[in-house]
């Protein structure tokens, strides 16, 4: 049992988690300084639909493979990997996109959330809607994020799914010890290890993503004559197995299979492939040194006021565990 396939959701679930439970505790600690705990329900409402909702999505994006496999069965075996393929792509995107814009939007969340529910309160009959709306948006968002990636391993079975569940459990924890208990936590520090964390998940997914599409094209050469020229590579260089990947960097099979500990958990963290070619070596450099520059960049625009931030995390923190 691969166990190691549910590492990265867990990460995924679990950075994305803690985001949501920021977002849900200093909704209720704001409730509770407004002398509007009845709102409470509304809240506790937007995170059970949100979950509930992110799950239905997942659901449908498996009819939606299903569905594309069943068309015609001698081609599973590419749809599959194809379907995979895509939304790795789709997961790629989502995730470095959301890494980026929410590490720059970290430091006024607080102020972002303050503003919508005070707007929410405004609204005598509305208000319940106002919050909920908010809580509902914030827990999809990541919760979107997640099946998307899960969607992108389907072939690994639940382990993923498992994995999802303990980041939501883990998250939920900090979530109460943050904001019920009052333990003070250096949340700048934790998203910044999640961050590269997660920076070098999806890295591996473009690895993945790169070996499902010439999975793909590979086995609709060998099923369709007419096809066999899109396996360009392989027909120039028979004796290396890459249909699209041009030559082979390394095979470290023999000496440390990405299927066995230790590999297995480089592999599920890391990206690494005990067999790499030439195009996956490329691109995961390249999205690192894009995506991770730009990333750390979005890090140094806050550099210069860290006590500031500092203070407001933990006025935030305190707050939350005071009022409730």
């Amino acid at each position: 049992m691969n166990f190691s396939a549910a590492l990265p959701t867990f990460v995924i679930t679990l950075r994305e988690g803690v985001e949501a439970a920021l977002v849900v505790g200093i909704v209720l600690a704001l409730l509770k300084k407004a002398k509007q705990s009845k709102l409470n329900s509304w809240v506790y409402a937007g995170v059970g639909v949100g979950i509930a909702a992110s799950a239905l999505v997942g659901l449908l994006f498996s009819a939606i493979i299903q569905a594309v496999g069943s068309i015609n069965p001698e081609y599973t075996p590419v749809v599959e990997p194809l379907m995979e393929g895509v939304f790795s792509v789709i997961a790629i995107a989502m995730l470095s996109w959301m890494l980026i814009w929410m590490t720059r939007q970290a430091r006024f969340l607080k102020a972002e959330v303050e503003g919508t529910v005070t707007a929410a309160l405004k609204q005598n009959n509305g208000a319940g809607w106002g919050v909920f709306s908010l809580i509902f948006i914030a827990v999809l968002r990541e919760g979107f994020e997640t099946v998307l990636f899960i969607a992108a391993n389907f072939q690994q079975g639940f382990f993923p799914a498992i994995g999802a569940i303990g980041g939501l459990v883990s998250a939920i924890a900090i979530g109460f010890l943050l904001f019920k208990w009052g333990v003070k936590i250096n949340i700048r520090l934790f998203f910044q290890i999640m961050g590269v964390l997660l920076l070098l998940i999806v890295a591996g997914l473009v690895v993945s993503a790169l070996a499902h599409f010439d999975t793909a094209i590979a086995t609709l050469a060998k099923l369709n004559r007419q096809s066999e020229s899109l396996c360009f590579y392989y027909e120039r260089f028979t004796r290396n197995p890459s249909c699209i990947l041009g030559p082979r960097v390394w095979n470290t099979s023999k000496i440390l299979p990405d299927e066995q500990f230790p590999g297995v958990i480089l592999k599920a963290l890391f990206g690494y492939r005990d067999d790499l070619f030439l195009v996956q070596a490329i691109s995961y450099v390249a999205f690192l040194v894009t995506v991770g520059g730009i990333y750390f960049r979005s890090l140094g625009m806050g550099v210069s006021k860290p006590k500031s931030e500092s203070a407001t995390t933990h006025q935030s923190i305190s707050s939350g565990s005071k009022e409730t």
